[in-house]
C-alpha cells in the first residue's frame, strides 16, 4: 500500500521525527485558513500517489494567504501526471541548507533490507545513483538482527558530514528502520 505524503508524515511525527507544520485541505478557503494559521510562507503539495510531483507543477509555494488561496484554486481539480488532485498538503515552507536522502527498502535479490543514504537528497536520487554512485552509501541489513545506533552512525560517517548532523541523521535512520519493521514496509524514504 502506498501512502500519501500527509499520511507518511503523520507516522514520522508519531515516531518522534520532526516534520513541517501543516494540514490537509480540499478547497481554496482551506488553503487560505491553513496559511493564515501557519503565519509564514507555505508549500502547497498535491496529494497524489506519483513521484516527480514537484517537477510536474504539483508542488508550489506561496508567500501569503492570498497567494495560497490562488495557488490552491489552480492546483485543486487539476491533473498532474494523469492523477486528479483532490487535496493538498499546506505546510510551512522550509529554508533548506542541505538535503539528505535516506531509504530503507527490501532488496529482493539479497532477501534483506538495504539502507541507502546520500548527501545528494531531493527528487533526483535516481540520477545521483546513475551518474555519481560514489555519493550514495549502501548497507544491507538483516531484518532478524537488532539494528543499533552505532550501526546507523557507521553508515552516516561514510557521508562525511558534521558530527552534529551525523548524530541527528543516525537517530533518524534508526527510527526509520523501526518504522520499516513495525509496518512491515517495503520502502520507507525521506528525500
Amino acid at each position: 500500500m502506498k501512502l500519501f505524503e500527509f499520511e507518511a508524515k503523520k507516522i514520522l511525527r508519531d515516531y518522534g521525527i520532526r516534520v513541517p507544520e501543516g494540514e490537509i485541505i480540499a478547497n481554496p478557503e482551506g488553503a487560505e485558513a491553513a496559511a493564515r494559521k501557519i503565519g509564514r510562507p507555505v508549500a502547497l503539495k498535491s496529494q497524489i500517489l506519483v513521484s516527480g510531483r514537484g517537477k510536474s507543477g504539483g508542488i508550489r509555494f506561496a508567500d501569503n494567504v492570498t497567494e495560497a488561496k490562488q495557488i490552491a484554486s489552480e492546483l485543486l481539480d487539476s491533473t498532474i501526471k494523469g492523477c486528479l488532485v483532490t487535496s493538498l498538503l499546506v505546510e510551512e515552507k522550509l529554508s533548506i541548507d542541505e538535503q539528505f536522502y535516506v531509504s530503507i527498502a527490501v532488496d529482493r535479490q539479497a532477501k534483506s533490507y538495504v539502507i541507502l543514504a546520500s548527501t545528494s537528497g531531493g527528487v533526483d536520487i535516481e540520477e545521483v545513483a546513475r551518474a555519481t554512485p560514489e555519493r550514495i552509501t549502501r548497507q544491507p541489513l538483516d531484518p532478524l538482527s537488532e539494528f543499533s545506533e552505532q550501526e546507523a552512525l557507521e553508515i552516516v560517517n561514510r557521508l562525511n558530514i558534521s558530527q552534529d548532523d551525523a548524530g541527528k541523521l543516525a537517530s533518524i535512520i534508526k527510527t526509520l528502520y523501526k518504522i520499516t519493521i513495525d509496518y512491515d514496509a517495503e520502502l520507507v524514504e525521506i528525500k
